[in-house]
């Protein structure tokens, strides 16, 4: 494994840069102070990964975003649902 400068052993990282989407780099496990250690473990990657990858985390993110949409208006229909059930429950039985 490889340690830092500051004797530590180093922590695997991932980049999500446009730049090098994916790509995995040894840097210091400190966040704060940081001694500014930086390695790739990965090879470069290839230009037409550079081109693809980013264009395939905004969709997947977007359907992500739309997905959680969806799953917050299912909630609200749910709710409006039981509600409708308890009114119809408090006019059936009086």
């Amino acid at each position: 494994m490889v340690n830092c400068f500051c004797g530590l052993q180093c922590a695997i990282r991932t980049s999500w840069t446009d730049v090098n989407p994916g790509r995995r780099f040894f840097s210091c496990p400190r966040d704060v102070p940081n001694c500014g250690f930086f390695e790739w473990c990965d090879p470069p990657m290839c230009p037409r990964s550079v081109v693809i990858i980013p264009g395939l985390l905004r969709a997947r993110n977007a359907h992500q975003q739309a997905m959680n949409g969806m799953v917050a208006q299912n909630r609200k229909l749910k709710m409006m649902l039981v509600c409708t059930w308890i009114v119809f429950a408090m006019y059936w039985f009086m």
